[in-house]
């Protein structure tokens, strides 16, 4: 994260002054904070802390080399500058340490070397102690703009026996050119900002408390109260943090905090390319994890647990499991959870394919694509399951409901993929209708039905599969577009799996454009029936199938689309500008 992070200090004889700061390194480090190691002289400690190697480097520099520093520093003369103001002794190089994932280095000083920096992080403490602050002087505020940064500021307060008001006035800054990224690093950096101060805090109040034990301060002021406070002080107006701490390591372990919340800052957030808009499958699985999630702390939040209901809970696009809350709350996906993955049966459309048979499996893939209720009758509840999963990768995650397994039948509303026990009766209008297919799993009568595939392929040799419907798809029937180009998939061996796959989730995303274009037109722009007809023929989908697959395939839009679509429309602005 290309940022800096500083610690400011409110004189009382100076005013705002930038005591220690942290910036992170490129490129080869600037002269007097990596070069000028002298063997023999040197005392380094080393250690590892999230991929950091932490170097605290004390070297020993040569009178030239101090006063050539002294010269072309940016930063305040000494004699501006008092026992509060100033962090590390005079010819301390300061600390660093290297990223060994990254080979970025995190340089600490009192001020950054580079003028330009110092000017943006010299006017970011001065606002941070002056003018820029929340109400009751304490804790975290934003401020900046385009040409000297964006700052995030936490002030805070130390406490000093010697102060007046016995607190010394501090704050904590993280200074970069990104709006965006320190804005949605607000959260993290509250949290770490705040431990590093609480940490300060908790030092400076166990010194205060053993001074005022020893020689309270408040008599002695009320005693000469009537004599002016400045010529009271006996010249410890001001006193450095370390000794208001009382630790002779803080800059050294404030260097391993700063460089840790840079490193762990720009880690936390990634950059992502998204080409093009999110597909509807997308904007439908973050809408039903919205729901789950306000479901579920609905749940933690009452009182009384509602007594399950005797009917399988249903949710579109996903079933709700009985048996273990954590399967109920999951994220809809493309697969099931871990446990069913293992259990599969059904490797992919083109293995159900080859098991059930060429025609069985167009006629249950015509059903399922016109949005027909799709019943599976079993003994094997992971047989059932795995099926589902195949099955449901032909239609968008809106157009999805499913019961995985029932002991008794349930309606076409309410799922149109249903699973079902061997000894459940289907009632005789659903056998014969032609909105409904059946898939009766029974034992097979011989000992291997088809060509075993794989090795681990014995579990389906023991089964018959038989497809029935009361709507029999001939076989000269053209059927939908996308079926017959799932089948060309398929059958053409060239492909492998993943891409018949990848070719599977463009289909989709091209009859669901074509859905939305349809949607818009009779929906919400409310046109005719002949122009209905004229897009239909433009869109090729003029076929009776074609049009059907398009109608159910419209339940499947998401919630986001529909909405956003009729409040552009209908808006004042959208009319105006058409007109």
């Amino acid at each position: 994260m290309n940022a800096i992070v500083a610690l400011c200090h409110f004189c009382e004889l100076h005013g705002p002054r930038t005591l220690f700061c942290t910036e992170v390194l490129h490129s080869p480090l600037p002269q007097g904070a990596g070069s000028g190691d002298i063997s023999g002289q040197n005392e380094q400690a080393e250690e590892e802390e999230g991929g950091i190697q932490m170097s605290s480097r004390i070297r020993s520099h040569s009178p030239a080399e101090g006063a050539s520093a002294d010269s072309s520093s940016p930063g305040p003369k000494k004699s501006d500058m008092c026992e509060g103001c100033r962090s590390l002794a005079g010819g301390h190089p300061g600390y660093v340490s290297h990223d060994k994932e990254t080979s970025i280095k995190y340089v600490s000083h009192q001020h950054p070397n580079h003028p330009q920096l110092f000017s943006i992080v010299r006017q970011a403490c001065v606002r941070s102690l002056s003018c820029e602050v929340c109400p009751g002087r304490e804790g975290p505020i934003f401020f900046g703009d385009e040409q000297h940064g964006f700052v995030f500021s936490h002030t805070f307060f130390i406490k000093d026996s010697l102060a007046r008001g016995f607190q010394r006035w501090y704050s904590i800054i993280t200074i970069m050119m990104d709006r965006i990224y320190l804005i949605n690093s607000w959260p993290f950096l509250l949290g770490k900002i705040r431990g590093i101060i609480d940490e300060l805090q908790g030092k400076a109040l166990k010194v205060f408390e053993a001074e005022q034990f020893g020689c309270p301060q408040r008599a002695q002021r009320m005693n000469t109260a009537f004599t002016p406070f400045l010529h009271q002080r006996n010249g410890n107006a001001a006193r450095s943090l370390t000794s208001l701490t009382n630790d002779e390591n803080l800059w050294a372990c404030l260097h391993t905090s700063f460089a840790w919340l840079l490193k762990a800052c720009g880690s936390r957030l990634t950059e992502k390319l998204l080409e093009g808009a999110p597909t509807e499958d997308t904007l439908v699985q973050m809408e039903k994890l919205a729901d789950l999630k306000e479901e579920s702390e609905g749940w933690d939040g009452s009182e009384e647990e509602e007594k399950p209901s005797s009917q399988p809970d249903v949710v579109e696009g996903q079933e709700l499991s009985k048996s273990s809350p954590e399967t109920s709350l999951m994220p809809d996906c493309n697969s099931w959870n871990v446990a069913h993955r293992r259990l599969s049966v059904f490797r992919s459309l083109r293995h159900m394919r080859q098991v059930l048979g060429a025609s069985a499996f167009r006629m249950l893939a015509w059903h399922v694509l016109m949005g027909n209720q799709v019943i599976w009758k079993a003994q094997d509840m992971d047989l059932v399951q795995s099926a589902f999963d195949v099955l449901r990768t032909m239609l968008p995650i809106g157009c999805v409901r499913i019961i995985p397994y029932s002991d008794q039948y349930e309606e076409a509303y309410r799922c149109n993929f249903l699973g079902l026990s061997p000894h459940v009766q289907i009632p005789p209008h659903i056998l014969s209708s032609e909105f409904a297919v059946l898939v009766e799993v029974r034992a097979a009568t011989r000992s291997s039905l088809y060509p075993t595939l794989f090795d681990d392929e014995q579990s389906l040799n023991k089964y018959e599969f038989v497809v029935t419907s009361g709507s029999p798809v001939a076989a000269d029937r053209v059927g939908p577009t996308i079926l017959n180009k799932i089948e060309a998939a398929l059958t053409n061996q060239n492909l492998s799996v993943d891409v018949v796959d990848q070719c599977l989730v463009c289909l989709k995303e091209e009859w669901m454009n074509k859905v939305k274009v349809l949607f818009k037109f009779t929906k919400v722009d409310s046109r005719p029936k002949e122009d209905t007809q004229k897009l239909l023929s433009i869109l090729g989908a003029a076929e009776e199938d074609n049009v059907k697959l398009l109608k159910f395939w419209m339940t499947g839009l998401s919630k986001t689309y529909k909405s956003h679509l009729m409040s552009t429309v209908r808006s004042p602005t959208s009319s105006e500008s058409r007109n």
